[in-house]
């Protein structure tokens, strides 16, 4: 494999790091879109262009990528080092870097200022040109054959360019085209300097909420950082995985005296993938921006925000921390037969696998070829221990948790959300009134969707959403004077509008779970 290169966190690269990077990324980008290293063909790997039984059947997921399953770390270590390598093809040696989403400077101000330039300049020239870490232009065309419902259109034609929070991508449409350009024009007038202050603003609200006092007056946190730390204390490698299967082990844990839910890594990583695509954080009033659409909020065309690389490097680097904490450098182990663990779950069979196939550690993870030899797919056991794919990862290796690890609380249990109804990514928000009368966000989670979830057929089975948010810092004597509500907040797509607590078309049922405590 060669020698063992580093990826630093990309507000501490030096200035010809930087630039190597810059160069490695402009130059996949200007590839011909049919080279098998073009950013074109690998951004495509994850979602859209969609091919096999997918391409236009709604039955199917026609993307690669793997969500809501025990293949999501590793299928995207995988997708990581793919990319890293297309790179490498352009600078030899550079290393893909991670946006740290935990770290103050993040906390404080959001996103690091390379994604918000528009044009970057070498050191030691004066041309400017195109920051391909801001945004990618299309070079080809991608084709939504998917569209039972018009308004959910996710065409991308040649010269579309990827946007983020608070802009609009949708214009798979002559109605869409018409409603995003009134919207992205009134934010552009107001320049960039405005709309990146938006975005760190929705960013920064979302790592940092929710913040609150309980009835000690202690501070609590359960914000998106909060959840990052939670992950890293799952028991094992199926629930830490997964939403699907950490759902199933809240279940089942919540009969246990002691009960502490687990938090899966996919769950921070989903908020994330909204707050930099398009939904503000909840609030009760919800007054928010309602035609917010961009890229990085749906799986579609996620990863054609060159942000995305980024993001998922933290997310590798969050997996391969939990790896070191439960020394699991060398090995993982899946529970069979447990939810999250067949390729019906969530989001229906990837391209070429059958549906109702069982994931395990030896299930291939296409398109990607085995490190040690081309001839073989690249599967789960291949990708554990990321000394041996060649890289490493320059972090702190005791770095500060936002608050104090929390014990067993109260959970809310919720149900009775039926993706099937809802076009694309939402959110669902828990809420509590206090003695003074005050709402307050106690918690939220995300659910990164599909625009076309209502024809899976495969997935039909598991279209209920059922999640559990922990009521942290409060005791159940607490709980049980309180009221709460649960919000759903959706796109306003097919019918469904965003609504609030007791409002639209679907009313979520939830439960105050206590008797673990």
């Amino acid at each position: 494999m060669g020698g063992t290169i580093t990826r630093k966190n990309i507000r501490t690269l030096s200035t010809k790091e930087l630039d190597d990077l810059v160069r490695a990324f402009r130059g996949i980008q200007q590839l011909p879109p049919d080279d098998p290293n073009s950013f074109f063909i690998i951004a495509g790997y994850h979602g859209e262009p969609f091919r096999g039984a997918g391409y236009a059947n709604p039955a199917w997921w026609g993307g690669y990528c793997n969500h809501g399953n025990v293949l999501f770390p590793t299928w995207h270590r995988g997708y990581l080092l793919r990319l890293e390598k297309a790179l490498q093809s352009q600078v030899p040696g550079v290393a893909l870097p991670y946006w740290d989403e935990t770290e103050q400077e993040s906390l404080e101000h959001g996103l690091p200022s390379i994604f918000l330039q528009r044009t970057y300049k070498y050191e030691g020239t004066l041309e400017e040109f195109p920051n391909p870490l801001f945004s990618y232009t299309f070079q080809a065309r991608i084709t939504d054959r998917l569209q039972p419902i018009p308004d959910a259109n996710y065409t991308k034609p040649v010269g579309y360019e990827t946007v983020r929070y608070p802009f609009s991508g949708l214009v798979g449409t002559r109605k869409d085209k018409k409603k995003t350009w009134a919207h992205n024009n009134s934010l552009r007038e107001r320049g960039d300097a405005a709309t990146n202050q938006m975005l760190n603003d929705n960013i920064t609200t979302w790592l940092n909420k929710s913040s609150f006092r309980n009835s000690d007056g202690k501070k609590v946190h359960a914000g998106v950082k909060d959840k990052f730390d939670h992950c890293l204390d799952a028991p094992n490698y199926t629930v830490f995985s997964n939403t699907t299967s950490a759902q199933q082990w809240n279940d089942d844990g919540l009969q246990e005296t002691g009960f502490k839910s687990v938090t899966p890594l996919e769950s921070p990583h989903n908020l994330i993938h909204l707050a930099v695509g398009g939904f503000d954080i909840p609030k009760h009033n919800f007054d928010q921006i309602g035609d917010a659409n961009g890229d990085m909020g749906e799986n579609d065309t996620a990863a054609f925000d060159p942000i995305f690389y980024f993001h998922h490097c933290f997310i590798d680097l969050m997996f391969w921390r939990w790896q070191k904490k439960h020394n699991k450098e060398n090995s993982l182990e899946i529970i069979q037969g447990y939810p999250g663990t067949n390729s019906v779950d969530n989001q229906g069979p990837t391209p070429g696998v059958a549906g109702g196939t069982w994931l395990t550690l030896d299930s291939p993870l296409d398109p990607f070829r085995n490190p040690h030899g081309a001839d073989k797919a690249m599967t789960s056991r291949d990708v554990v221990n990321i000394a041996a794919l060649g890289y490493a990862y320059d972090f702190p290796d005791s770095p500060a948790r936002v608050g104090e690890p929390h014990g067993p609380s109260p959970v809310l249990t919720v149900s009775g959300i039926n993706r099937a109804a809802i076009g694309g990514s939402f959110v669902v928000s828990a809420w509590a009134t206090l003695k003074s009368g005050e709402k307050v966000l106690v918690g939220t989670e995300a659910v990164l969707s599909r625009w076309h979830v209502s024809g899976c057929k495969n997935c039909q089975n598991h279209l209920e959403v059922r999640t559990h948010i922990p009521v942290e810092g409060w005791t159940k004597k607490d709980t049980d004077k309180m009221e709460f509500e649960i919000g759903l907040h959706t796109r306003n797509l097919s019918g469904v509008p965003r609504d609030g607590p007791g409002e639209g078309v679907q009313k979520p049922r939830f439960s105050l779970e206590t008797d673990h405590l």
